[in-house]
């Protein structure tokens, strides 16, 4: 039996996955990671908290599976992409907690960095927009912030990267510094028609060249675990960030295909093949995971608040006690009763990128409950999903492609069968959610794999992919159109006044 190890470092927990050779989990793990809010608006985990839990969840996997790391195969990893960390490259230590891609502190940097014209340079290199998201200004920040930390980059002892470089250096021992495109490509500091971290970027965020990792193909030999972790050897061969991971793992290897990752955000991905493919309507144009060194592309919308709306109704509003408790609670009444929730809790990213809307709950009545706020909450995520798709749809109708004709759907929040549902109303077209729903650890085991040869190519594992269930569209689509401009109407409101 052949046996691939996924290591999923994600933003609310760490989990590791055993894979079957034919994408089938065998067994997995998992460890919920501590979020920490200093300030408002500012979110950062404990890059050594990471290291543990992934760690521990690695070697459980194993046991849970009953094999041991010599019947694996290979490795692969995939990651929350803009979060940020620097180290020192002596001690192996963080020198400040990672920052976390939620994190909106650097908006003033950003503020300037616009000012200065930087926008134009920014987009037609990177494919991004100059935003608090994206790992190159958290990195100044760092570096800016830490007593010490300019003068240890110049010296050349700081090493940054996002999780993916992170966990790397640790299962290597510090052999290896080095990332993958897909994760470079989030920083504003790589040019993804080269593959290349880019000078001029670098210099506009006073950034050493020093501090960065080597950059790879996704599906490539990026160095092998450190045998003393888990009991033996493991080439890491495979490295993707989360959302490009999923969108490999869901076989969309043919531009135009379409998936959404309902995970703390959503993220619609659509394959654009080698075609780098600038949007006009508010999404980014990103590296796809890469098997060779010809670039790949992706268009991409990223919702800040998905599925952490729910986190929000458990640990917030304490309407539940449980994540699976939501769909009960939002079905047991008919509709939301006039309300609409738009959980802007850090801003609302694509397709409005409006840093300064916060979240807002409309059309609040004597007879409310907190039923239907559960259930405008979970109808929240379907409806930023939808304008995601929607401004998708523009962009490539006006460069003369085709309307996209299914969504394949993956993450936590997919096995909700009514969100499910609802998704599939407001987009008039079917929804697809495959068999096996860890579609974002298993694209970081398809591409290990294919390095080390289990796989012969992209061909097999589309060959692999299976549907568990479709959800046909059932709403007029005049309905739908009037809900979205409902959803639409609400988003303005989210905008508070400047006192």
């Amino acid at each position: 039996m052949t046996y691939l190890l996924a290591l999923d470092q994600g933003t609310s927990s760490s989990r590791s996955i055993v894979f079957n050779r034919q994408g089938q989990v065998v067994a997995q793990s998992q460890q919920e990671l501590t979020q920490h809010y200093p300030q408002p608006g500012q979110v950062e985990h404990d890059p050594l908290e990471i290291w543990r839990a992934q760690l521990a969840t690695a070697r459980e996997a194993l046991a849970k599976a009953g094999i041991t790391a010599k019947q694996v195969h290979a490795l692969g990893i995939t990651n929350q992409r803009e979060t940020t960390v620097v180290w020192n490259r002596k001690t192996g230590l963080p020198i400040h907690n990672a920052i976390v891609w939620q994190d909106r502190r650097t908006e003033p940097n950003c503020v300037e960095l616009r000012a200065r014209g930087l926008s134009t340079t920014v987009r037609a290199k990177t494919g991004l927009l100059v935003d608090a998201y994206f790992s190159g200004t958290k990195l100044r920040w760092i570096l800016e912030h830490v007593p010490g930390a300019r003068q240890q980059a110049a010296d050349g002892d700081l090493a940054f990267g996002t999780i993916d470089s992170w966990l790397i250096w640790q299962l290597t021992h510090g052999a290896v510094h080095a990332t993958d495109v897909s994760n470079a490509s989030r920083t504003m500091l790589f040019n993804v028609h080269t593959n290349q971290w880019d000078t001029e970027l670098l210099q506009a965020l006073d950034i050493p060249a020093s501090l960065l990792p080597k950059v790879q193909p996704s599906s490539s030999l990026f160095g092998e675990v450190n045998a003393d972790l888990l009991g033996a050897a493991i080439p890491i061969g495979g490295v993707a960030g989360d959302q490009q991971s999923a969108l490999f793992g869901q076989a969309c290897f043919k531009p135009g295909m379409v998936k959404n990752t309902y995970g703390t955000g959503c993220f619609m991905l659509m394959h654009t093949g080698h075609t780098f493919q600038a949007s006009t309507n508010g999404l980014i144009t990103t590296s796809a995971a890469q098997t060779t060194a010809q670039p790949e592309f992706a268009m991409e919308g990223s919702v800040f608040v998905g599925g952490a709306v729910v986190q929000w109704l458990r640990d917030g509003l304490h309407a539940i006690s449980n994540s699976s408790e939501v769909q009960a609670l939002a079905e047991s009444v008919p509709d939301t009763g006039g309300l609409m929730v738009v959980p802007a809790f850090t801003g609302l990213g694509a397709p409005y990128w409006k840093p300064d809307a916060r979240g807002s709950i409309l059309g609040l009545s004597r007879g409310s409950t907190v039923a239907h706020i559960a259930r405008a909450s979970l109808e929240s995520i379907a409806f930023q999903s939808a304008a995601l798709l929607q401004a998708m749809s523009r962009d490539v109708l006006a460069a003369g492609g085709q309307a996209m004709a299914e969504l394949r759907v993956d993450g936590g929040a997919c096995v909700n069968n009514l969100l499910m549902q609802f998704q599939s109303d407001l987009l008039g077209i079917p929804v697809l959610r495959p068999a096996v729903t860890e579609t974002t650890a298993l694209g970081a085991a398809y591409l290990a794999g294919l390095c080390t040869g289990v796989y012969g190519g992209p061909h097999e594992l589309a060959q692999l992919w299976q549907v568990e269930r479709r959800f046909e569209p059932t709403m007029p689509p005049s309905q739908a159109l009037e809900r979205m401009a409902r959803w639409e109407h609400a988003v303005k409101q989210t905008v508070l006044p400047v006192t």
